[in-house]
């Protein structure tokens, strides 16, 4: 079968790609500059087609509430939105990691603090790697830099959800959410079958069947030693997932004298300041995080003793740089640069952030061998 290429939005290749994968249901309430998600799920009606059930609820809690419904039902089921939406979908995701649910969970993330701009942003790292709810929890957490990874990381974010029945996030931004590039859609996949979801989901509470109570999906426990035992179990998980889900790219790093570190959009125009940066003669790589949650600190680390500094870039005012520093145990220097308010910065501001700590790092060299 020929590869089916189109032109679209990161948006809209989140929207197209739900339905192929087999998407049982997508719950939202429109922001920007996420909104194409749920707009292009409307004027393709997959209700019509695939059966799946797309909805705009009376508010982000809301949409949220009816995911871990979905979910709950061992169904594929997902939501949008854009940071200051995602805020108000906290508490409802801490209930799906407590009940231990899997969901696919979208953030196309805008500049804040509140309401702040509709420009793109990503300082939305705390909140979701962090994990913005209550409680002791872990999302996976996706980074697309391109429209193309905006469409693959959806059946990715569905798989990871169901192999172990916790919530997966992917996290955009309005660069990537809003610019448009060439895609290969994937093909369609037909959705489970309600046999086919007792079968691989005995967990899920689909009605009660004969001879057989349902099954009881809820987060909470009274007893204090049963619910440190939960909280052990989902410990145990994530270490499992930390072990085995990291992902990255890297580029031009295999004679790197310095390292920049960056995830979606920032990647993007890092990448071509590292192009700028070999044409001057500056020996600079580029490590681009893939999976936000669990971080690649084993490969930052395996870097030590081969570079002499790191430079993150970030939409933000510093929020991946404090995993990255933890990651190299501060024996590597490690500087950060970014634009605030939804300022997208040129390759020539990431360039001219690198020479001056490059700069910095051996005027303190020279000092340090003067004493």
């Amino acid at each position: 079968m020929a590869e089916e290429i189109k032109l679209m939005k990161g948006n809209e290749a989140i929207a197209h790609a739900a339905i192929r994968y087999g998407a049982d249901g997508y719950f939202g309430y429109p922001i920007t500059p996420q909104s194409e998600i749920m707009e292009t799920l409307m004027d393709e009606s997959p209700w019509e087609t695939t059966g799946m059930i797309v909805l705009q609820a009376e508010s982000e809690i809301a949409a949220a509430n009816m995911v871990y419904g979905g979910a709950a039902c061992g169904k594929r089921v997902m939501t949008s939105s854009s940071s200051p939406g995602m805020s108000l979908k906290q508490e409802a995701i801490s209930y799906m990691v407590g009940a231990e649910l899997p969901a696919l969970l979208v953030n196309v993330m805008r500049g804040g603090p509140g309401l702040g701009t509709i420009q793109p942003s990503q300082a939305d790292y705390f909140q979701t790697v962090k994990g913005g709810g209550h409680g002791d929890y872990k999302l996976i957490t996706l980074a697309p830099s391109s429209v193309q990874e905006m469409a693959d990381h959806v059946s990715l974010g569905f798989d990871l959800a169901f192999k172990y029945n916790n919530p997966v996030v992917i996290l955009s931004d309005g660069v990537i959410g809003q610019m448009m590039e060439k895609v290969v859609l994937p093909d369609f996949t037909p959705r489970k079958t309600e046999e086919e979801i007792r079968k691989e989901q005995p967990w899920a509470t689909l009605g009660r069947l004969k001879g057989r109570k349902p099954n009881i999906i809820t987060s909470l426990e009274l007893d204090s030693e049963k619910m440190e035992n939960n909280n052990l179990r989902f410990q145990a998980k994530f270490r499992k997932i930390e072990a085995a889900e990291v992902r990255y790219e890297e580029f031009s790093c295999q004679d790197a004298e310095y390292l920049i570190v960056a995830f979606g959009s920032a990647a993007r125009i890092s990448q071509k300041a590292v192009e700028l940066a070999r044409a001057k003669g500056i020996k600079v790589g580029l490590l681009r995080p893939i999976t936000l949650w669990p971080f690649p600190s084993e490969v930052l680390m395996s870097y030590l003793g081969k570079i002499k500094g790191i430079l993150t870039v970030e939409l933000n005012a510093g929020q991946m740089i404090e995993d990255v520093r933890l990651s190299v145990e501060c024996k590597i220097p490690v500087a950060h640069f970014g634009r605030l308010g939804g300022i997208v910065p040129a390759p020539d501001e990431v360039l001219d952030a690198l020479t001056k700590m490059i700069d910095k790092e051996d005027k303190q060299c020279i000092s340090k061998s003067k004493q």
